[in-house]
């Protein structure tokens, strides 16, 4: 398994607010202001920092998924890197529909094999992409959260408000609850396992992203169609418990922190 997803097409509606405590230095500030967070210069663009985490994981085959808007990403990952340990391509989600509908955008990248989706606003721990390369079905990296508490610059009171995974008793996705109620994580046995988006998918996916309906949000929302593959189509979805944090790039608060923790990591893409 060596084919990785990354969804690229968000609007950045939460990086283009402006923020004039973000400290932002002018470069960073344009391109914040286009809402293309993959492109948020922290000495080189953030997306180059998630690409050398796959590469290091032993990700070959890499598929962004973008939106016709997206000269830029598809000009500066397209023309102008250079590769030595990665293969990259494109998929065009021609309307910011959700996840689901941006991941099978992809499928045809994918063809017939297993694959990764991740989002180009995160970067994931080596160990994590590691694990689900190591499995021999679908599956999800989760994320302990005292670790991410301890590790991410995620602040708590956002934290609380991300997604959780509930397991069952063979280590396998019981449900996401999004937005999960204080008193509901209160209740949960330690270590509470928080969902950022991390998966690794076989083709039995895409019936299920074609299947869903609009979320209450308008979206077409993956975990829906996580949900709809496991209850409706019989998937097993094995959960992953990773300690190492997530670092997280949706706005503008965001940069200053995760360059510091981000400072002196050597790209080799």
């Amino acid at each position: 398994m060596d084919k990785a997803v990354i969804l690229a097409r968000g609007l950045g509606t939460r990086m283009r607010r402006q923020d004039p405590e973000a400290g932002l230095n002018p470069l960073q500030a344009e391109v914040a202001a286009t809402g293309v967070k993959a492109l948020i210069p922290i000495e080189r663009p953030f997306l180059d920092y998630v690409l050398s985490a796959l590469a290091a994981a032993g990700y070959r085959r890499i598929c962004l998924v973008v939106g016709p808007e997206h000269e830029e990403l598809r000009r500066y990952y397209g023309h102008t890197l250079e590769y030595q340990r990665l293969e990259l391509g494109f998929a065009l989600q021609e309307k910011p529909l959700g996840t689901a509908d941006a991941v099978a955008a992809a499928e045809s990248f994918t063809a017939g094999e297993p694959f990764l989706v991740i989002n180009s606003d995160n970067y994931y721990p080596i160990a994590a992409l590691e694990s689900l390369r190591a499995l021999q079905g679908p599956g999800l990296a989760a994320f302990s959260r005292a670790g991410m508490l301890e590790g991410s610059n995620i602040p708590p009171e956002r934290l609380s408000r991300f997604a959780i995974v509930e397991v069952d008793e063979q280590g396998c996705l019981r449900r996401i609850v999004e937005k999960p109620d204080p008193g509901l994580l209160a209740s949960l046995p330690e270590p509470v396992a928080v969902s950022m988006n991390c998966w690794r998918f076989d083709q039995g996916i895409f019936p299920a992203c074609r299947a869903v309906t609009p979320s209450p949000r308008g979206e077409l929302e993956l975990p829906d169609a996580v949900q709809y593959a496991a209850e409706v189509l019989g998937q097993r979805f094995q959960v992953l418990l990773c300690d190492e944090a997530v670092l997280d790039l949706s706005s503008r608060a965001d940069v200053e922190p995760v360059a510091a923790r981000l400072a002196g990591l050597q790209v080799r893409l």
